[in-house]
């Protein structure tokens, strides 16, 4: 099976571009093996309706995410299966969630979406442009972290950590290589 995480977000917007930073985390902290499995980690950042083509290659997708919820507070996490999405999910906090919401939903009705997870969290709306994530979302990392090693695990990866890089050093590390 070929399974791919999938960071969406806008990193210029502080913790919209939560997606981005923590499957880039991920990727740098572990290395994952599976006899059977393949894993790929994509910076899916707000190309949405153009990720179609690289989504249709995979079997499994588990997309990380901000996204809205009723009755939630800054820094909740959620983990969820597309299909069984809780009534209390929306996603329309930003335009690049409902992107992402509109390109799966097509991708259903051509038959070619990925058995499908999603890891969000709620974020910290910051309007001016910020590449500073809000310490709710820093907190929030952890829980992220487990959700995602445990359904990797499930799924018959095995993993060793490599690195204990933090969420901070990622948004830093891309903030300096694109300025």
């Amino acid at each position: 099976m070929k399974v791919l995480v999938l960071g969406i977000g806008n990193v210029m917007y502080a913790d919209e571009g939560i997606g981005v930073h923590f499957t880039r985390m991920i990727e740098r902290n572990f290395t994952f093996k599976s006899k059977e499995h393949t894993l790929n980690f994509v910076d899916g950042g707000t190309m949405a309706a153009f990720l179609i083509p690289i989504i249709a290659e995979y079997d499994y997708l588990i997309v990380v995410d901000c996204l809205d919820a009723d009755d939630s507070k800054v820094g909740d996490v959620y983990f969820f299966d597309f299909e069984a999405m809780p009534k209390s999910i929306s996603w329309s906090g930003s335009a690049h969630e409902v992107e992402m919401l509109e390109t799966l939903q097509m991708m259903d009705l051509a038959g070619d979406r990925p058995t499908t997870k999603i890891i969000g969290v709620i974020p910290k709306r910051i309007e001016p442009m910020s590449f500073a994530l809000s310490s709710e979302i820093q907190k929030a990392v952890p829980t992220m972290e487990k959700a995602l090693l445990a359904e990797l695990e499930r799924l018959g990866f095995e993993y060793e950590r490599v690195s204990n890089l933090k969420i901070t050093d990622i948004s830093e590390d891309w903030k300096k290589e694109q300025f």
